[in-house]
């Protein structure tokens, strides 16, 4: 239920302390760290006990006027309007328990390895899993309303205001188990899935990777396999699977773990697929995620397999060790962007496109809303979290000057124009299912690296662009689709038994091998690289939604350089729109359906076209 994903899948990466600062990083300018007292003054600010108080306060006295009372008062005469209040009064509630949720999340994702922060949040957490336990009822209850009743009731313009949370609800009900179970499994997630989330950001904040001497945390050791030198490419590659594979019994037994957590939540629920439960969530349909799945998979050998021959060719090779695959081209200069530089290429990109996506995301530079260095204890990877309505987002990164890094910067952008916009919805229906949440991030990669292009002054510079698009595309629609059958695989053979780590590793280079293709060599250390992908512990069968997300922009793109007028008010519209629509709604304003198989193709080829006009420009 969403009482439950409000406290407990909440996965950020960010931090809380020199507020608003700018810490200078040679070569990469002043670098911002957020500003979280639009959250909170502190952890132990008063205002944080007095939230606590309050909302358990407000939570006991809402059980005590509608539990056991929902269906008499959708009968009543008034009772749509009278509902509607109820919910009103859930979603306020809900707020308070958000922001406390959100700021403790923040806090203790910035340093994972400090004992106050871990405290704070474990505290918190314990304390709103007792005050959220109250509210367990009312999304149990409403779906128990009879059918007519509710629609009746529905007749009110109150109520009728909240009919697509209400429809995102009614889905859920075959799945909803007693109240009795629903409370047990609720107040044990902190000791089960959460405690094993847990387990995981602390093992993997404390780990370090020993390359030539240097003992190095996670984010600089991925970042050197995209370092000019391989010599520096293999050390980091030998580092990572020496590091994984000294924790390898953790990893796998939290693989282990929480595949069977979820394999016993489905069984109690019914779930029959072990991605079904993901699907409903996303509300997409199991058969247009198959249709995506099968488009792709087909895909491999015009995609992946043809553009890494290409570029072993360029690196002189017959085939690509795994420490090359996202090697930069020899022609690539050596140059590291400045944070000034990538933050004014993002908004001029925005700002071509709509001055107003521009200005919103401009606040999160002039407001402190983002934090970009990188440090020991911090989170890895990057990512926007829209916190509740009533407040803002924030982007974390681990800004490094790559130019990758200012793509993800147009990405978690993009995240966050949509939070902003999608809050205006309220708490309940800002949320976005994350099939349709990764559009405005991958809209925003593609504006950028468009303006990119059409400035790019020689061949040569725009051969780098595309390559760095092209693969940027690959690890987005290729990689997390293998990373999406990887979980299918697991998730399955878990089914049958407790998975030894080798065999996780076989299912890993299978799928691995299938999506890479013939020019990629993978060597020895590479069975372990499944063990740091956060996605797969955090959020089960999340990945799909970034070849989703891909794919759709594509073909969105498309549009956009074939509209004359009015696509910009559409595409706010659809941000905008939040959590009401599904996805056949926001994208039907467009003329494209993604039940459609036609429509994965249509995507998948414009990855295609890039790749040949890669051919092109090096032939010329």
């Amino acid at each position: 239920m969403r009482t439950e994903q409000s406290l407990l899948q909440f996965q950020p990466g960010f931090d809380v302390t020199k507020e608003g600062a700018q810490v200078a990083d040679e070569g990469l300018g002043a670098l911002p760290e957020w500003d979280l007292t639009d959250l909170y003054p502190s952890m132990d600010a008063p205002e944080v006990a007095a939230d606590i108080a309050k909302v358990d306060e407000k939570a006991t006295a809402f059980e005590g006027a509608y539990k056991g009372k929902l269906a008499e008062i959708a009968q009543s005469a008034d009772g749509g309007s009278r509902l509607a209040g109820v919910i009103e009064e859930f979603q306020a509630i809900e707020e308070i328990i958000g922001r406390l949720v959100s700021y403790a999340g923040l806090v203790y994702a910035g340093d994972t390895s400090d004992p106050k922060r871990a405290k704070f949040n474990g505290d918190l957490q314990d304390k709103l899993t007792a005050v959220s336990t109250k509210l367990l009822f009312f999304p149990l209850e409403l779906n128990r309303i009879d059918d007519a009743v509710l629609d009746k009731a529905m007749a009110s313009p109150e109520l009728a205001h909240w009919k697509p949370w209400l429809d995102d609800l009614r889905e859920e009900r075959p799945y909803q188990l007693s109240d009795e179970i629903e409370r047990l499994f609720h107040e044990k997630s902190l000791t089960g899935r959460a405690a094993w989330n847990r387990l995981f950001n602390e093992t993997m904040a404390a780990l370090r990777f020993k390359v030539n001497g240097k003992d190095l945390t996670l984010e600089p050791t991925l970042n050197l396999l995209t370092d000019h030198d391989e010599a520096q490419r293999k050390a980091a590659a030998t580092a990572l699977a020496d590091t994984f594979r000294e924790n390898l019994r953790t990893f796998s037994l939290i693989t282990n773990v929480l595949a069977k957590d979820k394999a016993i939540s489905d069984s109690w629920r019914g779930f029959t697929d072990v991605a079904s439960a993901r699907h409903l969530a996303n509300r997409v349909e199991p058969e247009v995620v198959d249709a995506l799945v099968q488009a792709v998979a087909t895909s491999y050998p015009k995609l992946s397999h043809r553009y890494y021959a290409m570029k072993a060719k360029w690196l002189g090779k017959d085939k690509l060790d795994h420490w090359d695959r996202n090697a930069p081209l020899p022609e690539t200069l050596k140059r590291t962007i400045d944070w000034q530089e990538a933050k004014e290429t993002v908004l001029s990109a925005y700002g071509s496109f709509d001055p107003r996506m521009a200005e919103i995301a401009g606040n999160f530079f002039e407001k402190s809303w983002i934090d970009a260095p990188t440090r020991s204890g911090k989170a890895p990877g990057a990512f926007a979290h829209p916190t509740v309505p009533s407040a803002h987002p924030y982007v974390l990164l681990n800004y490094q000057g790559k130019a990758r890094d200012v793509m993800t910067l147009a990405h978690e952008l993009g995240h966050g124009v949509h939070q902003v916009l999608a809050g205006e919805q309220g708490l309940l229906m800002a949320q976005t299912p994350l099939t349709l949440a990764e559009t405005a991030s991958v809209f925003g990669e593609m504006l950028t690296f468009r303006s990119m292009l059409d400035n790019a002054a020689t061949p040569k510079e725009r051969k780098i662009l595309l390559a760095g698009k092209v693969e940027d595309m690959l690890n987005t629609v290729v990689r997390q689709i293998a990373f999406y059958q990887f979980e299918r695989r697991v998730h399955t053979a878990r089914r049958e038994g407790e998975l030894p780590a080798e065999v996780i590793g076989d299912i890993w280079m299978e799928v691995q091998k299938e999506s890479l293709g013939p020019s990629i060599r993978l060597g020895e250390g590479y069975e372990v690289f499944w063990a740091y992908i956060p996605h797969f512990v955090h959020s089960p069968f999340y990945v799909y939604a970034y070849a989703f997300g891909d794919c759709l922009v594509n073909s969105l793109y498309a549009v956009y350089r074939d509209a004359e007028t009015g696509f910009q008010d559409r595409y706010f519209d659809m941000l905008k729109a939040g959590g009401t629509k599904r996805h056949k709604e926001l994208l039907a304003p467009f003329g494209l359906d993604a039940s459609d198989p036609a429509f994965w193709m249509q995507g998948l080829s414009v990855i295609e076209g890039l790749i040949d006009e890669l051919e092109s420009v090096q032939a010329a």
